[in-house]
């Protein structure tokens, strides 16, 4: 358990946890926020995370109590102690607007109320940002004005990492959609990223830049693989990528579909891929 960073009386109160969960990122961990009042990506209950939540409640607590709960996706990793700890608390749970009934199986309890992007968290001052690409649902939480002299802080969940690259696989990602919330984020100004895994990410232009320049890369394999003839989802892997794939083909395989679909879509690769989309299932 750590706090993430300095901060002045007016800086955002920052807790972060890593919570062991099975997934497949670095680490095997979710990251935890307690972000001023709200609790995100409670991926499942530990005692460090208790302790958190213990001290926010207690009467000499420096930071605020927990007064609302909310993920930035809902992935299995983000998501797997929201009813535990709504249980725990009167906490208000809260689901991205339009995406009720996608939180609910996932977190396995429906949301007291939803929020759209732009709009605050419950009774928090945490705002909701736009974030889509990881998935289709994902949001990230500001906190603090990155035009004043407080620092300001995004809970960015699976948007952004600190080193490699974050999954944006087919048939939910959207690299286009992914594209475009590096961007946003990139320009809006913010001093630290808090990722929902590995370490706090203090120079997010250039990080969102080289995840932006690192996908650039990626999609000219593709295109490189497909003018070179691959007729098929699997030769393009195979173009695509010059490493050993042992483990990781499968998530290969949903990326490079994708791209694809990408490609699609913008009328930069042929029509017949759609249908090689479709024959995998990524359509």
């Amino acid at each position: 358990m750590s706090g993430d960073g300095p901060k002045s009386g007016d800086d955002p109160a920052v807790t972060r946890v890593e919570v062991p969960v099975d997934t497949r990122a670095p680490g095997e961990t979710t990251n935890a926020y307690l972000l001023d009042g709200l609790l995100v990506d409670p991926a499942a209950r530990t005692d460090a995370l208790d302790a958190a939540f213990a001290e926010r409640g207690s009467a000499d607590a420096t930071a605020p109590s927990v007064e609302a709960i909310a993920v930035t996706h809902a992935h299995p990793d983000h998501v797997g102690a929201v009813g535990e700890y709504a249980a725990l608390t009167d906490a208000t749970v809260v689901a991205r607007e339009g995406h009720a009934d996608r939180f609910a199986a996932a977190a396995g309890v429906d949301p007291d109320e939803t929020v759209a992007p732009g709009e605050t968290v419950a009774d928090t001052g945490v705002r909701v940002v736009d974030a889509p690409g990881h998935a289709p649902d994902h949001v990230a939480f500001a906190a603090g004005d990155p035009t004043g002299e407080a620092r300001s802080v995004l809970c960015c969940g699976d948007l952004a990492v600190a080193e490699g690259s974050v999954a944006v696989a087919a048939p939910e990602g959207d690299l286009s959609a992914y594209l475009e919330s590096l961007e946003r984020v990139r320009d809006a100004g913010y001093d630290r990223l808090l990722p929902g895994h590995g370490p706090a990410i203090d120079d997010p232009e250039a990080t969102c830049d080289r995840l932006i320049d690192h996908r650039l890369a990626r999609e000219r394999d593709v295109i490189a693989a497909i003018d070179g003839g691959a007729a098929d989802l699997d030769a393009v892997v195979d173009g695509a990528y010059e490493k050993d794939l042992s483990g990781v083909r499968d998530l290969a395989l949903a990326t490079v579909a994708a791209h694809v679909e990408k490609l699609v879509s913008e009328g930069r690769v042929g029509e017949a891929w759609r249908a090689r989309l479709a024959d995998r299932e990524f359509e």
